[in-house]
């Protein structure tokens, strides 16, 4: 407990420092309170919801580990199991470690009363069906969701909104779309009601996004995507910045706009990394999609290779990552695999076992084998897409179906019956708003008519389609504007790379630079407020791939150490994943046991690259020192630029730029300054 004065005065400013969303500033103060004097156990729940805030996901968790252990001894068992799921509910959205959350999910159960009806029993089912739900089994995840709702509506408004979309997205995969949309807009009002708290408000309108985007019902992620970034703006913590950033590369990828998708999705790994580290997989999985748009094959595979290595399923982009370089028997050796034995991987866009998931491998699959002139598979692959899409009502998996059917029946010489479809499926992507997929099929639209003979019919399709790909994948323009400021009318602030200049609004006063290391620092410092980025981070973003800086290699570096919480928080993960393994072998539960396995491969290769499980590499002081050094410099020569083009410019950065080891932007919380990045 807090006994000194000055202790309390301490933990009085962390609290204000927390009440305006000066994360790091209430962090420092709630650390020092606790080295100085110890947290109680009211404290110490606070303590760990600002780590969370400030980017601190280790601490966060060893601290409701902490105050799971002593509120167990002090006999407070609902307290105590309220901490237990707390645990559980962090691994398992940040983390995605099915092992581990059940270890703590266990420990929960075993000290609450099944008499009583609390706020954390309420919470013990939320996050039991979502791991009932990640790790494939539905009806078990049913019954949990159930109680989530039934408990949380009488205990916890945010934990029966969270078994609402866990519900939501179960009577979707049993084929009940109509009833499923209407659960998942129920659960997305009672995030837009302001009753919930920030995590869980979070929590649900990423579920809810999510659910739509795994259905292909892109219309609707669209809206929502907008009402999360309008409410993240101001109110998201931890890794909802980055979540949020991701959604908005999907839409913008969908919509034909790369350029602007690729630049959100390397923000967003950015903003995931004190966060996650197997979830950057999802990240790194839309970045590779992006560049094979784009047309950048090397990098789409690097990406899509960084997202394997990291335990997540790459497919089917690998697959046609391979497809477009010509390799199409690697390419349907990999697709057919993917079919087959699908990697128990969880994931929240699509859960495991689902014809959802499969969907997207399927279309890839016809178009590998049309490649290769596999017709039986081809067929067989069409044939079950169009169910799916059938079964769930999506016009995008419509369009997808009728694309397959072309294809297939093109292959078998049939071009009149393959135009009609490439036809409707050129109708059904436009409707969608999915300009790089209107202009495949009006591809291959353009070749069943020159198969028919028309050839003005197929030069028109031809033109259509190239004019829109060329487009797509063409990086923005490089102009060649003058450096220096230009008053505009209402334009907000904003921070964007054009080729090779910056263009920067900032009080309605434009400025233009040229692009160097510190514009690229100073871009992800202004794309998360008060969030304390490693200068080995801002160093390695622009020294190596993109895809390996998000959450691989240092280069330069003099070799990550591992401190001492990083090696409890493994020790600890390893030893609950193996408990977990013993108990699946007891049960015979193989595909648990599989599952496990995996989970206990990835922590051994993150132990062997010496990665604390938050994501931030434990590095050498000399490295550090270097890159300290290296990006104080590029950032205080590129604000020194823009204060030669907008003094006022830059003095608001020089208040709010803080550089050192760990370099944040730190805007002033009563008036926040809403960057477009």
């Amino acid at each position: 407990m807090i006994h000194a004065t000055g202790d309390a005065n301490a933990l009085a400013r962390a609290r204000n420092a927390a009440a305006c969303g000066a994360w790091t500033d209430a962090y420092a103060g709630y650390l020092a309170a606790r080295e100085a004097g110890g947290l109680g156990p009211s404290e110490l729940a606070e303590f760990a919801d600002v780590a969370y805030a400030a980017g601190h996901l280790d601490v966060t968790i060893e601290t409701w580990e902490q105050l799971h252990g002593e509120l167990s001894r002090l006999g407070e068992d609902a307290a105590a199991a309220g901490a237990a799921v707390r645990v559980a509910m962090h691994l398992l959205f940040d983390t995605a470690l099915m092992a581990p959350v059940r270890g703590w999910l266990r420990r929960a159960e075993r000290l609450l009363d099944p008499t009583a009806v609390t706020g954390a029993h309420a919470w013990f089912a939320a996050v039991r069906a979502f791991e009932r739900f990640l790790s494939g089994d539905l009806e078990g995840a049913r019954d949990w969701a159930e109680r989530a709702i039934e408990t949380g509506s009488h205990t916890d408004p945010a934990a029966a909104a969270v078994g609402r979309v866990a519900q939501a997205r179960l009577v979707i995969l049993d084929g009940d779309v109509e009833r499923g949309l209407e659960l998942l807009g129920d659960a997305g009002t009672a995030a837009m009601s302001g009753d919930l708290d920030p995590l869980s408000t979070g929590v649900v309108y990423c579920e809810v996004v999510c659910a739509l985007q795994g259905l292909a019902q892109y219309e609707l992620a669209e809206e929502w995507t907008e009402v999360m970034e309008r409410w993240a703006h101001t109110n998201a913590i931890g890794s909802l910045h980055g979540r949020c950033r991701v959604h908005r590369a999907e839409i913008l990828r969908l919509r034909g706009q790369c350029a602007s998708a690729e630049q959100q999705v390397l923000l967003a790994c950015d903003e995931l990394r004190p966060y996650v580290r197997r979830e950057l997989g999802w990240p790194l999985t839309e970045l590779g999609r992006i560049r094979l748009r784009r047309g950048n094959l090397t990098g789409a595979e690097e990406a899509l290779r960084a997202a394997h290595r990291l335990g997540w399923d790459p497919e089917p982009g690998l697959s046609l990552v391979r497809l477009a370089g010509g390799d199409v028997d690697i390419a349907a050796d990999a697709i057919r695999e993917a079919l087959a034995r699908p990697l128990p991987v969880p994931s929240k866009e699509l859960p495991p076992t689902s014809e959802l998931r499969r969907a997207p491998l399927l279309d890839a699959q016809v178009r590998i084998a049309v490649a290769r002139a596999d017709l039986d598979t081809a067929r067989v692959a069409a044939r079950e897409l169009d169910e799916v899409a059938v079964r769930f009502e999506s016009k995008a998996l419509a369009a997808s179906a009728l694309r397959a059917r072309g294809e297939v029946l093109l292959a078998e010489g049939d071009a009149a019956g393959a135009s009609a479809f490439f036809a409707d499926a050129v109708r059904g992507w436009n409707e969608v708003g999915a300009p790089y997929e209107t202009a495949e099929c009006r591809l291959r639209l353009a070749d069943a008519q020159r198969a028919l003979g028309n050839l003005r019919a197929e030069t028109l399709e031809r033109e259509a389609a190239r004019t829109e790909l060329e487009r797509i994948a063409r990086a923005p323009a490089a102009g060649e504007p003058q450096p220096g400021a230009e008053p505009v009318t209402a334009e907000p602030d904003t921070f964007v790379r054009e080729g090779e200049y910056w263009r920067v609004v900032f009080d309605d006063r434009r400025v233009t630079v040229r692009d160097s290391k510190g514009m690229h620092h100073l871009a992800r410092l202004l794309a998360a407020p008060g969030r304390e980025f490693h200068v080995l981070d801002l160093a390695a973003a622009d020294t190596a791939d993109p895809a390996v800086a998000a959450g691989l290699a240092r280069t330069g570096d003099a070799g990550p150490l591992l401190d001492d919480r990083a090696k409890r928080m493994y020790r600890r993960r390893l030893a609950e994943i193996e408990d977990d393994m013993e108990e699946a072998r007891s049960d015979n539960d193989i595909a648990r046991q599989e599952q496990a396995e995996l989970e206990r491969g990835f922590l051994i290769d993150e132990l062997a690259r010496a990665v604390g499980l938050g994501g931030r590499d434990r590095h050498a002081g000399a490295a550090s020192e270097r890159a300290r050094s290296a990006v104080t410099q590029a950032v205080r020569k590129a604000i020194g630029h823009l204060r030669d083009a907008s003094p006022e410019l830059g003095d608001h950065l020089d208040r709010t730029i803080r550089t050192g080891t760990y370099c944040v932007y730190v805007p002033d919380p009563r008036v926040p300054s809403p960057w477009s990045l």
